[in-house]
């Protein structure tokens, strides 16, 4: 059994806090001990504002040098590394080791932009009294970042904390979800080991009270958050002059116009809803298909889900293992129930063994419905017909998040319309919500968050912008 402390200063240690960590799939606990306490808390603080002096000054070679060695670390315990992401969340086999890709990428992204990430030449010759003179600009980092993560990818999430903070120069304190900090500690290991210098990469699971005081601590600058809606807004409500990105919810909706590949469209959509029981904020959870192809639709769509593997995380063909815990499968459970009552549909589904539900279709609902109008995060996905493009995009904007969409079509007007239409952060064509490349500017609007990520965004965000005049002579 693994032990579960913090990474602080370059060390591991346990703090006074007792923890526990259990696999969704057994219930069993793979992972025990000490969560830091206040006095670890200060300590990492302290820790990330003295490294701060040295990661402030470092060359460009050396943050870049860093993050491609630590990417090769990951390569090389890639593994281990989706061992751990399927024991503490519950994610199939494959989709860690997809993670771990991911993070890899992330890692190696960054050390890419630590290299041209820069300023720029302005033109300051713009007005005949300002002939001769010269200006430019140059991003600084701006100080210690506070990094909180979910359970759902525990290392893909965690790295896009991380890497652009050290390519920036910035010390990064991370605390992880309490469901997942095995992989949190691991990946601030790897980062040691690859030459980030002490205090600049912290990991410190702890409980909600202490990020709670490290959020209002003004020595961080910057709050970088992934997780729930009112954790987020409330997290930023007391974050005071700090920075902040918010990373939150979704409810995302898929178009499937009358020209869609309806092959290629029910495959990609039984992925997007129901890979990983639906728990990315990013899942595909309302889809509007044309009334044209709505049956078709349908019952290649309910195929597709029904192959899918469904079960032990381990089994290299399973796609839907459990749900984190008990908790939100009874929450799934009763979403469910409360639709039927109210006279939706299950069509297919909807049974429950453990913390594993089966890919569950729902049709006939109503807006109002929760399974509808909030965030599931559970293997659930509504199919709706509709009769007109522009009520489709509509029911997809009646909602209070606004992350990802999808679209699936060849014709370039509505391709044009929906992407002029859609509010959310992202539209994709011919694919759904649950696509996500980590170079591109990633967040949502509305109760989806605020700002974006994506490394050189999020780069953006953890420096400040300090011109620089001369005058001619």
């Amino acid at each position: 059994m693994e032990r579960v402390g913090f990474f602080i200063d370059g060390k591991f240690g346990e703090g006074p806090e007792a923890v526990s960590v259990r696999d969704p799939w057994s219930g069993e606990a793979i992972a025990e001990g000490g969560a830091a306490g206040r006095s670890d808390v200060e300590r990492a603080t302290a820790s990330a504002l003295g490294a701060f002096a040295r990661t402030r000054d470092s060359s460009r070679a050396a943050r870049a040098e860093i993050l491609a060695r630590a990417a090769d670390g990951l390569g090389r315990r890639a593994e281990e590394i989706a061992g751990k992401i399927r024991l503490e969340a519950g994610k199939p086999i494959s989709l860690a080791r997809w993670e771990v890709v991911r993070a890899r990428n992330t890692l190696q992204l960054a050390a890419e932009e630590a290299k041209r990430f820069t300023g720029e030449l302005l033109a300051a010759d713009i007005l005949p009294r300002y002939e001769g003179y010269r200006a430019l600009y140059e991003r600084f980092p701006i100080g210690p970042i506070l990094g909180i993560t979910p359970f759902n990818f525990p290392l893909s999430l965690v790295a896009h904390k991380i890497a652009p903070a050290v390519a920036t120069g910035n010390p990064v304190l991370v605390k992880p979800a309490p469901q997942t900090p095995l992989t949190a500690l691991a990946l601030a290991e790897i980062l040691h080991e690859a030459g980030a210098p002490p205090g600049s990469v912290n990991v410190v699971p702890c409980s909600n009270e202490l990020a709670e005081e490290m959020v209002r601590d003004e020595r961080h600058r910057m709050l970088s958050f992934t997780g729930g809606v009112r954790a987020g807004w409330y997290l930023k409500s007391i974050s005071g002059k700090k920075k902040v990105t918010l990373e939150l919810g979704g409810n995302a909706g898929l178009i499937v116009a009358p020209d869609a590949d309806l092959e290629s469209a029910a495959r990609k959509a039984a992925v997007g809803a129901f890979a990983y029981a639906g728990q990315a904020c990013i899942s595909v959870q309302r889809i509007f298909v044309a009334r044209s192809i709505y049956g078709a639709f349908l019952e290649r769509f309910r195929a597709e889900a029904e192959a899918l593997g469904v079960g032990d995380p381990a089994d290299e063909k399973t796609a839907v293992g459990p749900l984190v815990n008990a908790a939100t499968a009874d929450r799934v459970m009763s979403w469910l129930d409360e639709a039927r009552h109210a006279g939706a549909r299950i069509l297919s589904g909807g049974t429950r063994r453990g913390n594993v539900i089966d890919p569950t279709i729902v049709v006939d609902v109503k807006p109002s419905m929760r399974i509808s109008c909030e965030e599931v995060f559970g293997p659930v996905a509504t199919v709706e017909p509709f009769d007109d493009l522009a009520r489709a995009i509509a029911a997809v904007n009646d909602s209070p998040f606004g992350l990802q969409a999808g679209v699936f079509t060849y014709d370039t007007r509505t391709i044009d319309y929906a992407f002029r239409n859609l509010d959310v952060g992202a539209v994709l064509v011919n694919e759904t919500s649950y696509f996500r490349i980590d170079n591109y500017p990633y967040g949502g609007v509305k109760d989806s968050g605020f700002g974006r990520e994506g490394v050189r965004y999020a780069m953006e965000s953890m420096t400040e912008p300090r011109v620089l005049v001369a005058a001619p002579g």
